[in-house]
């Protein structure tokens, strides 16, 4: 991996400009110190290539909205290059230990099972909340859902950032948020290990 593949980590200095654009007035974005500290500790991890840090830890990672915080745009866009960054090493790794067979079948198991549990009819692909509670829109999560479908099938044209970009409205009686968000991660995962 290029020192380029992690040049969202420059910026150390503490006197240094911010590493990302900052919101204005009542926008707010991610505090500033909290995705600093994350950075730091991603980068430490990469170049110390520990086990203990990867891909998915920058997938789940989080942080509180304040005003005059990081964009939100900028910040998300610069942890899928980490991300992307943490699976490729994941990837040539498990291609010098398993091999690239192994590792390519692996990654078909995974795309059939997403597969497998998208082929639900639509509007029953996932569990779905009270009437009263709300949940991602039905319509809207099956439409991501047929793409995914038809990437993984077919190999239509889908990019890992239109399945991190995925956003849904709600709807009372709608998708399980933790359901759907565990299918898009997974497409991901298989994404970026094929990539």
């Amino acid at each position: 991996m290029s020192d380029s593949d992690l040049d969202v980590f420059d910026g150390d200095d503490e006197a240094a400009p911010p590493a990302f654009p900052l919101t204005s007035g009542r926008t707010r974005g991610y505090h500033r110190a909290a995705v600093d500290t994350f950075l730091d500790a991603a980068r430490g991890a990469f170049e110390d290539d520990r086990n203990d840090f990867g891909a998915e830890d920058v997938r789940d990672a989080s942080f509180p909205l304040v005003r005059h915080g990081y964009d939100i745009a900028a910040v998300d866009a610069a942890l899928g290059r980490v991300e992307d960054a943490f699976a490729a090493r994941t990837r040539e790794r498990a291609v010098r230990s398993l091999g690239v067979t192994e590792w390519v079948a692996r990654a078909r198991e995974d795309a059939q099972r997403i597969l497998d549990h998208l082929a639900r009819p639509a509007h029953h692909r996932f569990a779905r909340t009270g009437r009263l509670t709300f949940g991602y829109r039905v319509d809207e999560v099956d439409h991501v859902a047929d793409r995914i479908s038809g990437f993984l099938r077919d190999g239509d044209p889908l990019t890992v950032e239109q399945v991190r970009g995925a956003a849904f409205r709600m709807q009372r009686g709608g998708y399980r948020e933790e359901q759907v968000d565990a299918l898009l991660d997974a497409t991901v995962e298989v994404m970026l290990a094929v990539r």
